[in-house]
């Protein structure tokens, strides 16, 4: 059986973000290479799109697990700029 990872990607004009809990990237052992143009709040990581989204990608390809995005975009800047930067 094939397995997915689901997570929401937030967008707004210029942006956009995957929301995925900070468990998960310790659990890949990932968390430490995710950068400070993500953002964070409470346990959930904003990954940006342009590297540290395909970071976890590639990550998830090397466990045969396939990616599912549901978007939610917004025309005005998104909150999630408002979040602190990401720190491990």
């Amino acid at each position: 059986m094939e397995k997915t990872f689901t997570c929401i990607v937030y967008s707004d004009p210029s942006h956009a973000w995957a929301k995925v809990k900070r468990q998960v990237l310790v659990n890949l052992g990932i968390d430490k290479e995710v950068s400070s143009y993500s953002y964070q709040f409470k346990d959930n990581v904003y990954l940006e799109e342009d590297c540290d989204l395909s970071l976890l990608y590639q990550r998830l390809l090397k466990d045969d697990v396939r990616m599912k995005f549901v978007e939610k975009h917004t025309d005005k800047p998104s909150r999630i700029r408002s979040y602190e930067s990401y720190h491990a």
